[in-house]
């Protein structure tokens, strides 16, 4: 399944390398179950999103994901795709950009022609095919509609989601120079959350995660001597302060780290998917690896 991260030491700027698809390029190893894409996003020192991505596949150069790729930001968003819906381009890989915010999501919504009437003129906010990005612009228009309230679009466009289309999982991680949300919904997938003190679980330790799966590393010195807050589909080291998002629950870290949350879809979705009601591709694209 594709896997999510996000990380914010706000308002601190602080230096992470990321290295994406960590495991061993042997040949052996490249298969159709390989991820097929990769995508890190981040802020400029003056808050632009900045994007690297590539829709890397098995059959195709990995480099641009094995190599480390060290960048400074007060927010971060990585993904790695397991595609379910679009083909493998760049414009169907993660993270998104939409009125400067970065977004990545994590499972299958159906029946678009329903989600892009819905849309209607803000369909035009959607460059590729994936129900991720249609998702996105409805949270985006949502927050354009209320004064620009992160929590309260995302919580709009998820529960109309939830209320008119079938959905497998929206867990998603969204991010702003400042602020970092995110949301587990319903509890198909897990999403965890780790509010790191200075120094880690031993108070000298710089950050190092490690997905068990070897397809994303996470090293930053910086945080052995400052706080950080975490979202990641797997628990990434050993700390037992990583605690599973419940399902509905929507998290946010405001710019001085202060994390809110609450169950904001304590409802199950009206027209809930089981992994035996997907697609094929869609099926294998969310199965655990």
């Amino acid at each position: 399944m594709c896997r999510l991260f996000g990380m914010s030491g706000a308002p601190r700027r602080t230096h992470a390398t990321f290295w994406l698809l960590d495991a061993p390029d042997s040949l052996s190893d490249q298969s159709r179950r390989e991820p097929d894409g990769t995508g890190l996003g981040y802020f400029d020192a003056d808050g632009s999103p900045c994007v690297r991505k590539a829709p890397i596949a098995a059959y195709e150069d990995r480099r641009f994901a094995a190599e480390a790729e060290q960048v400074e930001s007060t927010t971060f968003i990585a993904h790695i795709r397991y595609a379910s819906t679009g083909g493998l381009e760049m414009r169907n890989t993660h993270p998104f950009e939409q009125d400067g915010r970065l977004f990545a999501h994590n499972g299958v919504v159906e029946n678009l022609a329903e989600l892009d009437a819905e849309l209607g003129p803000d369909l035009s906010l959607v460059h590729g095919d994936t129900d991720s990005e249609r998702f996105f612009a409805l949270i985006t228009r949502e927050i354009r509609a209320h004064g620009g309230d992160v929590a309260g679009g995302v919580v709009r466009a998820a529960r109309w989601i939830a209320d008119h289309l079938p959905v497998y999982s929206l867990n998603l991680v969204l991010t702003t120079a400042d602020g970092l949300w995110a949301l587990r919904y319903p509890d198909t997938h897990a999403l965890y959350v780790l509010e790191r003190r200075r120094g880690g679980q031993h108070g000298d330790r710089h950050l190092d995660h490690n997905g068990t799966a070897g397809r994303m590393r996470v090293h930053s010195s910086d945080l052995a001597g400052a706080p950080a807050v975490v979202i990641a589909s797997e628990r990434m080291d050993d700390n037992p302060a990583w605690r599973p998002m419940e399902s509905g629950e929507l998290l946010h870290v405001g710019p001085d780290l202060r994390v809110i949350h609450a169950i904001a879809l304590p409802h199950e979705p009206r027209h809930r998917l089981r992994l035996k009601d997907l697609r094929p591709e869609a099926a294998a694209s969310q199965k655990g690896a």
